[in-house]
């Protein structure tokens, strides 16, 4: 079975589809997908999707499952995780539907999903809905494959990290699409804290960074992932850790270092240390690709810092200090 690094090479001689179910996978992933699933698993353990939108990268990783001998498709089972509709605190986009927008009055799109993935569906179990309530807190059956593509928020995160996580073992492959996503410090962060025990592939796929479990995770180390118990300087210095091992991307298109240090000012402005926060992102938009892909990140950080630094009395007094104000006036007469 070859390594994940050994797959690299492989990757621009994949074919796929051009009809491909919409996704916000790159072509790279998509491939790289496809290539893991045809040579790095079997589905003895369980094979886990969190994120699977309009089924992109779900059929790029079932595709390579169905050309893969030592998968028996009668009892491996592919699980696709996600809330399969678009609205407010999904992070899902109408392109998800066929014809790329929802009919009138429709906002789920599970049926488009399951006709994407067609003659694959005979081994997806899909999961529907809010994480929190579709996965098993009791659920213990070691994970072989976890693809990560859900976790915008800390909630989500931590919903991932109490129930999924702890199911790695020697030998789990994960993927963290979103790990170009500097607003997403907790993919970064926690990423340094299991260096010890993970191998990272190579260079990161576009987005996405793929590591393998090449020691058993302690307890500790896991909880401490789960409760976000890091102070702020830990974050950042774990991050730091990871910048020690991630560059430029697969494509030679995104600059992982200086990605991951605006990931750092996330860690602060998240703290309300906004103007640590602006600090450290103000030079990094000398950098053309997060000039060009981030802009909207700069502006959201230089607006908090304004926003903090605005002078106490063009503020809006809260009630209490308003009634303070009316008792010092009336002291005072």
């Amino acid at each position: 079975m070859p390594s994940l690094g050994q797959l690299y090479p492989l990757i621009e001689d994949v074919e796929l589809p051009d009809d491909i179910p919409y996704t916000q996978c790159s072509r790279f992933e998509l491939k790289f997908l496809y290539l893991i699933g045809r040579h790095r698993v079997s589905g003895t353990g369980e094979l886990v999707e969190l994120g699977s939108g309009g089924g992109g990268s779900t059929y790029a990783f079932a595709r390579g499952l169905s050309h893969n001998l030592d998968f028996d498709r009668s009892t491996g089972r592919l699980h696709a995780y996600d809330f399969f509709r678009v609205g407010k605190g999904t992070f899902a986009t109408p392109k998800f539907f066929r014809g790329g927008k929802a009919p009138e009055g429709e906002s789920s799109f599970l049926d488009d999903f399951r006709a994407a993935l067609g003659s694959h569906m005979d081994f997806i179990e899909i999961h529907a809905g809010d994480i929190w309530e579709t996965s098993d807190p009791s659920d213990t059956r070691p994970i072989d494959f976890l693809h990560i593509d859900i976790a915008k928020t800390e909630n989500v995160w931590r919903a991932v990290a109490e129930r999924f996580l702890p199911r790695l073992r020697e030998g789990s492959i994960v993927l963290h699409q979103d790990f170009a996503s500097p607003r997403l410090p907790w993919l970064h962060y926690s990423t340094g804290l299991l260096l010890p025990y993970i191998e990272i592939a190579g260079a990161p796929i576009r987005s996405t960074l793929a590591f393998e479990v090449v020691r058993p995770i302690p307890d500790e180390v896991l909880d401490r992932i789960a409760g976000d118990a890091f102070t702020l300087e830990e974050k950042q210095a774990l991050i730091s850790r990871v910048q020690e091992h991630v560059d430029i991307d697969y494509s030679e298109k995104i600059p992982f270092k200086s990605v991951l240090e605006l990931a750092k000012a996330f860690t602060a402005h998240y703290a309300g240390k906004h103007r640590q926060a602006w600090q450290i992102a103000a030079p990094l938009r000398e950098v053309p690709y997060l000039a060009a892909h981030r802009t909207d990140h700069f502006e959201q950080l230089q607006r908090e810092l304004t926003k903090a630094a605005a002078p106490a009395a063009r503020r809006p007094a809260s009630p209490a200090r308003k009634l303070a104000r009316m008792v010092k006036r009336a002291v005072t007469r």
